[in-house]
């Protein structure tokens, strides 16, 4: 259950921040008060519907931190990995998550307000979005290491080696406090485009090594047992509805 809640807010987080809001791909750093206002106009509804989703749904990114947090207490690390990784993460969801959904709500709620205010808004948003990235590099890097020191085989090698990969893609993006235009400019093809497809790729390899890593669980300590041959994908719920 946790694990289908961690892939719902996947879900609703692509379809809210790309097809309602349309928030990402990110607006112009660039655009001036009155072009802001014209933007916040263009995405009104989207902006009060898409937010208000993530501030009921939003808490299901937690199921996701925990199961991560415990994948790494599965592993023959120091438990301190686990919980400096849940620290980070926890506190991570305010200035990398929520500032834009309160920012652009504000915005979308307040258009009579003076276009400069509405701008304030609009850099506030997409800069903390974009650019508070400390704290998931470091998040990343702790995920390594436990991955790279662990006897248990909870996940493979490659794995440990992606997050490294995903944790250079938040260094990239630190220019964008910077730059108005190219590619470190929030939504230049370095600290966006080349972001969001390492992005994808390494949310999308640790949902399924978390799933794999619920099918093997013994809840014992040691190595993890191989998942056999025969256990496909209903075993979980097989033996949760059995008698």
């Amino acid at each position: 259950m946790a694990w289908y809640a961690a892939v719902g807010f996947y879900s609703l987080y692509t379809v809210v921040f790309f097809v309602i809001t349309r928030t990402q791909p990110p607006g112009k750093p660039w655009y001036t008060s009155a072009q802001v206002v014209g933007w916040f106009a263009g995405r009104h509804e989207g902006l009060l519907i898409g937010f208000a989703l993530i501030f009921i749904l939003g808490g299901l990114s937690a199921t996701s931190i925990a199961l991560i947090t415990y994948s790494i207490r599965r592993m023959s690390v120091s438990p301190a990995f686990a919980y400096s990784y849940l620290i980070l993460y926890a506190v991570s969801a305010v200035p990398g998550f929520l500032f834009i959904c309160v920012a652009m709500t504000v915005g979308a709620l307040r258009p009579d307000r003076n276009p400069e205010v509405l701008r304030w808004l609009y850099d506030l948003g997409f800069l903390s979005f974009s650019g508070t990235m400390g704290v998931f590099l470091i998040g990343s890097l702790i995920w390594m290491l436990a991955i790279l020191l662990d006897r248990n085989r909870v996940f493979p090698m490659w794995f440990g080696y992606l997050n490294l990969c995903n944790a250079l893609t938040e260094v990239v993006v630190a220019p964008s406090w910077i730059f108005h235009f190219g590619v470190f400019a929030w939504n230049g093809v370095i600290a966006w485009w080349i972001n969001v497809a390492v992005f994808a790729l390494y949310t999308g390899a640790f949902l399924f090594l978390l799933r794999n890593m619920i099918l093997r669980e013994d809840f014992g300590r040691g190595p993890l047992p191989d998942l056999p041959p025969q256990e496909g994908r209903g075993r979980v719920f097989a033996e949760f509805m059995s008698p």
